[in-house]
């Protein structure tokens, strides 16, 4: 009997499932923030996944509080969940010293590693090693109505104080007509109110920490913050306040319900957008705001792509990292939504491009604000930590929850000010007392 086409078949079927297991697609799993820009890299990752047919994508898209507690989690327990993480300036170098991350080495030449702007390497680095490749970088400014602004005869300054922030609230504040005065975080959180309080108080002289690391919750500059945070927002500001975090005020915004808003510069593009904002020519950009001092006004941020070392896709996960921070995303963004809508803060050479220049209203501003911002001398009196709206110490994050959550019911008024600084100055030294700053 002739088995020839038996074994024949046999080889064929062999050697399909060779080749299959060679061929078997590696899954990276993407955590990321369900921030506008994020979604739109998750819209456009088909064009990846088609030029790495062998590398699938799984996405877990979070708020931005969630993430960072899912995120922190599984870091520091080594779970092992995600191949990339999205993760910013204050994670990348200390997760990096502690070996939970993969430095970033051998990028392809075609990356252009140099066109990153210095702090935004440096930001995402330790000890002279690279954590995290930037995603999208900002500092923070003021968005305002230029319609409201003239017909009120007002005049913003290239660099409001926030006294003067709070005049033009109070003259343009019309809740009956759904207008209101002024829009910032609310929401707790140490990325979400406590990012936008953090660089109010710089500018009204506050600081974390004193140069012996205690806090000083209990001094004046960090009261006149919170009594003006409180204030001005319970007076102009928008209803249920304390719950609205970046997505929520840039929708009032982009809705034409605030007069006002001071956040991130990588808002730039959304409000601008026909397709998404009802003001976009009725826009006008400043700096943020000072006040006793424009010493850490604006802060400095980065969101970066970064691998964990307990990953089991490392090289898969290189792949997509490094695409996603590339010229060519950049390009494919442009493509796909419009110049204006590219990744912004990170590159030279997107500022140097005078068609995204000419298309970005917002650009000179965001350069402008990146460029004052200074991680290193933040704040009116010395201190010693670096970080403008947070302190890159690993206790930053669980005190600034903490403290985060005290200032939002104060802004509830579910407490007093003096009760939430109290709170906030007994927990921070409890914690600093603990992590051994000081005794």
């Amino acid at each position: 009997m002739n088995n020839s086409p038996i074994r024949s078949a046999l080889f064929v079927a062999t050697l399909a499932a060779v080749s299959g297991a060679s061929l078997a697609s590696t899954t990276v799993t993407i955590g990321t923030v369900n921030n506008g820009d994020m979604i739109r890299m998750q819209e456009l990752s088909g064009a990846f996944e088609q030029a790495h047919p062998d590398i699938k994508l799984e996405w877990v898209v979070l708020e931005e509080n969630v993430l960072r507690q899912r995120l922190t989690t599984d870091i520091a327990t080594n779970g092992g969940q995600f191949d990339v993480m999205t993760i910013g300036m204050y994670e990348a170098p200390i997760w990096g010293k502690k070996g939970w991350l993969k430095p970033v080495e051998n990028l392809p030449a075609d990356y252009d590693l140099e066109d990153i702007f210095p702090s935004v390497r440096k930001g995402l680095s330790s000890e002279g090693s690279l954590y995290g490749l930037p995603f999208y970088s900002e500092s923070s400014m003021t968005y305002y109505r230029t319609d409201l602004f003239e017909a009120a005869g007002l005049s913003m300054p290239n660099q409001p104080s926030w006294d003067q922030i709070r005049d033009f609230a109070k003259a343009l504040h019309k809740p009956a007509e759904g207008q209101y005065g002024l829009c910032l975080r609310g929401k707790a959180g140490w990325g979400e109110n406590m990012a936008i309080v953090s660089t109010m108080a710089n500018a009204f002289g506050a600081r974390w920490f004193d140069e012996q690391w205690k806090p000083e919750f209990n001094g004046s500059a960090w009261k006149d913050t919170i009594e003006f945070y409180v204030d001005a927002l319970n007076k102009y500001g928008p209803p249920g306040v304390s719950s609205n975090g970046f997505n929520e005020t840039l929708a009032l915004f982009g809705s034409g319900k605030c007069a006002i808003w001071v956040d991130s510069t990588v808002a730039g593009s959304f409000v601008t957008d026909t397709s998404q904002s009802n003001v976009t020519d009725k826009v006008g950009f400043a700096l943020a705001p000072q006040q006793v001092t424009t010493k850490g006004a604006g802060w400095l941020w980065s969101w970066g792509l970064a691998i964990p070392a307990s990953s089991d896709a490392g090289d898969a996960a290189t792949e997509f990292v490094t695409w996603a921070t590339s010229k060519e995303y950049s390009q494919l963004v442009a493509e796909k939504f419009g110049i204006a809508a590219m990744p912004p803060g990170s590159r030279a050479s997107t500022y140097a491009n005078a068609d995204y220049m000419a298309a970005a209203p917002f650009a000179a501003k965001t350069l402008e604000s990146m460029d004052r911002a200074d991680p290193d001398d933040s704040t009116l009196k010395p201190s010693p930590y670096t970080g403008i709206q947070f302190a890159a110490i690993p206790e930053f994050q669980s005190i600034a929850t903490q403290v985060g959550k005290l200032v939002s019911g104060a802004l509830a008024g579910s407490m007093t000010v003096d009760e939430a600084l109290s709170s906030s100055q007994s927990i921070t030294e409890r914690e600093m007392k603990r992590a051994r700053y000081y005794q």
